[in-house]
């Protein structure tokens, strides 16, 4: 069973109570009249997929409803850490 820690309700739960919600960190456009349909495409679509350690974004769906990021090992499927959404990159 995966263990999630949530920031804001400071519990370790079961995965289930939680959701991906995609990769960690992606900074939306300034300007989203400016870009052609190649960048909306690498904005909407492509993501890292690395083998190893991976920032992510999750949400706390039968909790508090926040979401937050969490700092995982793909390879073994191990949270290192979770910190609040709006704190910088850990």
């Amino acid at each position: 069973m995966i263990l999630i820690h949530c920031p804001y309700c400071d519990q370790t739960l079961p995965e289930l109570e939680f959701a991906y919600a995609g990769e960690g960190h992606i900074a939306r456009p300034t300007d989203p009249s400016a870009l052609s349909d190649e960048d909306w495409e690498r904005y909407l679509f492509i993501r890292d997929n690395p083998r190893g350690r991976h920032h992510e974004r999750w949400r706390h769906i039968h909790g508090c409803g926040r979401f937050f990021n969490a700092v995982r090992d793909t390879v073994t499927d191990k949270f290192e850490m979770t910190y609040k959404a709006g704190e910088p990159r850990q």
